[in-house]
């Protein structure tokens, strides 16, 4: 991984574009544990591949094979007085907001143990994908005394509805990414010496020209931005990004490719 920024300086997130995916890696091993300077600098990420023309796909890690993230920092919370720690919820809060919201697709690729503020992370990308037999995922911050306060209360309900949500937030238990799997928190579990290799290889389906990445993006949109609202006002958002796709050349050549029978080579436009 190349950092972004200067190579003489501490990076707390590394960033790299391969082929069309953006490498967001968390890199403070061996827990990947985050601050707010970490947020900040994943903050940054997020814009810098938004932004970037070239990038269709992000993919966030952690660097190491033990953590993806084991949360925030515990010995900055217990240092820093109850309006930080507000501050550092909210502003960590806006970082994960626009995680969700960027228009591309984002995969959590989650190298080994999930938890607490980490797993409020990967909740925050819309696909999430683990290394098998590589660690656990929960949110165990009741035992702390206090609760997922990164969104994770309101986006694991989300995923495995409320009594299952209320269960694993009560008992702080943790479980497999198996079971993760088979309660919805998680995707898959790939079965791969080289995980990254298999990650890179399933974020590039997602890319041009193999596939229409702009409308990989309005449909994430469609249903971020219209699972929060009424139905009715949803379908509003959904009839507008479908018109803007309908103007656009991808669309054009998808339904010209489909009626000549042929692979249809997006570009993006």
């Amino acid at each position: 991984m190349v950092p972004n920024g200067d190579q003489n300086e501490r990076t707390l997130v590394q960033y790299e574009v391969k082929e069309g995916v953006a490498y967001l890696t968390l890199t403070d091993p061996p827990a990947n544990t985050y601050t707010h300077e970490m947020m900040r600098e994943l903050d940054e990420a997020i814009l810098k591949a938004r932004f970037d023309n070239d990038v269709h796909v992000l993919v966030l890690t952690g660097l190491g094979e033990k953590f993806f993230c084991a949360g925030a920092n515990i010995n900055m919370l217990q240092q820093s007085d109850p309006t930080f720690k507000y501050y550092f919820c909210l502003h960590a809060n806006e970082t994960l907001n626009r995680l969700e919201q960027t228009p591309k697709l984002v995969i959590a690729a989650l190298n080994g143990h999930t938890v607490g503020g980490g797993l409020e992370i990967a909740m925050a990308a819309d696909l999430r994908i683990a290394r098998k037999d590589a660690g656990r995922v929960g949110l165990p911050e009741i035992n702390l005394g206090v609760l997922p306060g990164t969104g994770g209360t309101q986006r694991l309900v989300r995923m495995v509805g409320k009594s299952r949500a209320i269960e694993l937030m009560v008992t702080g238990r943790l479980v497999s990414f198996e079971e993760g799997r088979d309660l919805g928190m998680i995707n898959d579990v790939i079965d791969d010496d080289d995980f990254m290799g298999a990650i890179h290889a399933y974020a590039r389906q997602f890319c041009l020209p193999d596939k229409a990445a702009k409308a990989a993006g309005r449909i994430k949109r469609a249903v971020q931005s219209g699972a929060e609202v009424p139905f009715e006002s949803a379908l509003a958002i959904e009839r507008e990004l479908q018109q803007l796709l309908f103007q656009s050349q991808d669309a054009k050549e998808g339904l010209a490719a489909y009626v000549e029978r042929r692979k249809p080579e997006f570009k993006g436009v």
